[in-house]
Parts: structure tokens; C-alpha cells; sequence
């Protein structure tokens, strides 16, 4: 049974109707669930995925990349600033267990997709989902601990097993978004030296070369890499890829594409050994190392956030964002 802690009161979030259209209304409070507490939603950081509910509209209220206070008096977690873990997860299964929490083998639901999110003034956060954040982490770069972080870190720890730092030699990052951006510091932090970036954005190239990796033409096909971190979701660069990584190399697919993807399966994809790599989000336990990566690199994440406004300018700001204008912009509630 659910309950609302406030019956009566409204608040302010962002609908997304469909038709790149989005408009600011007054809402009902959310419901809280048992098990859940209510988080006063302080900054949600935009991010590219969400261009999929701007042009077909959203069931709920959008928004994933979530830091906030926890308001729910008599709570141990009341007043605390925490960021919001999407991937809801039981805790009991053998994924779970392990530590794979965004793999959860029972519950399948996203924050901010299958219920509602962060373009709110409010948001219903299931206990498990919430994850302090320390007091010398500052408001507006708490959102970047979980995709931009969260999901770049995630991803090359995972391929580290498999091709070494020590091992790699020269990296091939494709797409400087804010997740190939962050990858490009996970890199480094964990020793990865000669890195490569791709992109088209001159600007985001630029940010990557600040970041102490080298630009690498798009599309050039004179260089290959025993390690390769696909961050655009492109199909072309998914096929480069596969053309590109060397025996025994790594191809990690990182960027996301709903549209359906065809491999040829030419002579250059049979007649090689190699790995291609999907990584998804990030496991509760990363939280620390994610928490020591952005105070390893605050100057350089602090250079993703690029525009800070108010709920009211929420829409044109979605829109700049989704023209390439801004890099992470945060939506900043107080």
C-alpha cells in the first residue's frame, strides 16, 4: 500500500509530451512506497538518452541522473545528500550478491524510466537506491558520480581485466560526450597513458586533448588499437571498431543505440580473436572509487558542467543540449 507523506500539496515537474515538447506543470506529489523514502531533488544533470522521451513524449516523469536531500523525518537517512541510483535491484539474487546490482536478475526498472525521475521537485527513492555523497563533493558535480562517472568507470574496470593497462599500448576513445570525456580520466586513473579520442564536435575534442588525450581523425582507418572505447552508440563507429581492434584486443561497447544493428560478418570480423565488450551503468560497490575519481579530477569534470538553470528554462536549455550547444548541463532546483 502506498503512502503519501504530504496527501494534499502539489509540486512543479517537467512532462514531456512527445514531439520535442516540453512543458513545466504543477503535479501531485508522488506517492512513497513502503521500503522507499522522498528525496527534495537539489540537481539532475541532462543526458543525451533522454532525447528518445523528448521526441516520443514519456509515461513518467523523466530525468535519472539525480542528487538530492533525503526529507523524510524519523528517517536515519533524513537531511542527507545522496545521489539517486537508477537501477532498482532486490539484493538477494545471485547478481545482486555479487555485487552486479544494475543487473539485478529480479526487478527490471529504471528511475526516472519506468517511474517517475528528477525533473521534478520530488522524487520516490527506493532506501537501496540511495547513496551518500560526501560534503566535499559540490552540489551541482554530485550528478556526474553516476553516468558520467559512474558508467565511463564501470567500464573500463571491467576491461582492464581483460587488456591491461600494461598491456594496451595506444586506446582508441570514440566520442567525447560527457561518458567518452569520463572515460578518458578513468583511463588515466588507472594507468592507461597513450589515449586517442574521436569526434566530430571540435569544442568536445578540444576538452579531450585538455584531458591529456590526443585528437584522432574520425573515421581513419591508418591506426589500430588493442583496446577501443565505442562511447558514441554510432553503428559506423560499432563497425570501425570491429575493423580496428587487433587480435586479442577489446572492443567495449559503451554508447547506446536503440536501432537495430547489423555485423556483417566479413572476413576482418570471422578471422579474428577478440573481444566485444557491452557495459551497462555501474554496481553499487563502484560508488567509492567513482567518489575518489571526481576528487582525483574535479577541475576537469567541473569543465562538463556547462550551464545551470532553473526548472522554468528547462525546455529551452533541453533544446540547446540537444542541438550539442552544452556538453552536461544541471538542472538546479534550489
Amino acid at each position: 500500500m502506498n503512502v503519501s507523506p504530504r496527501p494534499n500539496s502539489i509540486m512543479q515537474a517537467a512532462v514531456f509530451h512527445g514531439n520535442d515538447r516540453i512543458t513545466i506543470e504543477r503535479v501531485a506529489m508522488p506517492d512513497v512506497g513502503a521500503g522507499e523514502v522522498l528525496v527534495r531533488v537539489s540537481r539532475t544533470a541532462l543526458c543525451g538518452s533522454d532525447f528518445k522521451l523528448w521526441h516520443r513524449g514519456a509515461e513518467f516523469t523523466a530525468g535519472h541522473e539525480i542528487f538530492g536531500v533525503v526529507e523524510q523525518p524519523g528517517h536515519k537517512l533524513h537531511g542527507r545528500r545522496c545521489a539517486v541510483y537508477i537501477p532498482l535491484h532486490c539484493g538477494h539474487c545471485a547478481a545482486c550478491k555479487r555485487g552486479d546490482t544494475q543487473m539485478c536478475l529480479e526487478v527490471s526498472s529504471l528511475i526516472g524510466w519506468n517511474r517517475p525521475g528528477g525533473y521534478a521537485e520530488y522524487v520516490p527513492v527506493p532506501e537501496n537506491c540511495l547513496l551518500q555523497v560526501p560534503d566535499d563533493i559540490e552540489d551541482s558535480l554530485a550528478p556526474l558520480l553516476l553516468d558520467t562517472i559512474g558508467t565511463s568507470g564501470h567500464a573500463v574496470r571491467f576491461v582492464s581485466r581483460v587488456v591491461p593497462a600494461n598491456e594496451a599500448g595506444s586506446v582508441l576513445v570514440m566520442g567525447a560526450g560527457p561518458v567518452g570525456l569520463g572515460v578518458v580520466l578513468a583511463l588515466r586513473a588507472l594507468g592507461y597513458d597513450d589515449i586517442y579520442v574521436a569526434d566530430p564536435n571540435a569544442a568536445r575534442l578540444k576538452i579531450a586533448q585538455s584531458f591529456g588525450a590526443t585528437a584522432h581523425p574520425v573515421g581513419d582507418s591508418s591506426q589500430r588499437f588493442a583496446l577501443i572505447m565505442e562511447c558514441s552508440g554510432a553503428h559506423a563507429a560499432r563497425n570501425l571498431g570491429i575493423e580496428l581492434v587487433l587480435p586479442r584486443g577489446a572492443l567495449v561497447l559503451v554508447g547506446e543505440n536503440a536501432a537495430p544493428w547489423t555485423i556483417e560478418e566479413g572476413k576482418v570480423f570471422r578471422r579474428k580473436d577478440f573481444y566485444m565488450i557491452r557495459t551497462f551503468y555501474f554496481p553499487v560497490p563502484d560508488f567509492e572509487p567513482n567518489v575518489e575519481l571526481l576528487r582525483k579530477y574535479k577541475d576537469e569534470y567541473r569543465v562538463l558542467v556547462d550551464g545551470e538553470f532553473g526548472l522554468s528554462a528547462l525546455p529551452e536549455n533541453f533544446a540547446r543540449f540537444a542541438k550539442g550547444e552544452l556538453i552536461k548541463p544541471v538542472l538546479a532546483l534550489d
